[in-house]
């Protein structure tokens, strides 16, 4: 990956430490008002770093990983069936298929 670089602005502290990002910087990293990022500091130079937040409720499980990882090593392998191969051996016809004609008049 390439290193831009770019000419150095001169920014300034604010009430309750607040930083202001340059707006042409903002925009090269995607950057919006409320986005998360993360800040520390390194060898006597502040670092901020874009940050995406994930919720937890979507994050995968130990357990989960594994499974996720397995059926991606079987795919990779070739041991996989189609949906509808899946379906045919399950004995259901696929969506939007025409459904069993019954004879006029009978009740089922």
């Amino acid at each position: 990956m390439a290193v831009r670089s770019t000419r150095p602005t001169i920014g300034r502290l604010g009430q309750r430490r607040q930083v202001v990002i340059p707006k042409r910087i903002c925009e090269r990293l995607g950057l919006q008002e409320g986005d998360f990022v993360e800040v520390r500091s390194t060898r006597n130079t502040v670092v901020i770093k874009p940050k995406k937040v994930v919720d937890p409720d979507d994050v995968l499980t130990p357990e989960e990983e594994a499974i996720v990882l397995k059926g991606m090593e079987q795919i990779r392998r070739g041991e996989y069936v189609t949906l509808e191969e899946l379906r045919r051996a399950l004995g259901r016809k696929p969506p939007g298929s025409p459904a069993k004609a019954g004879r006029a008049g009978s009740r089922e």
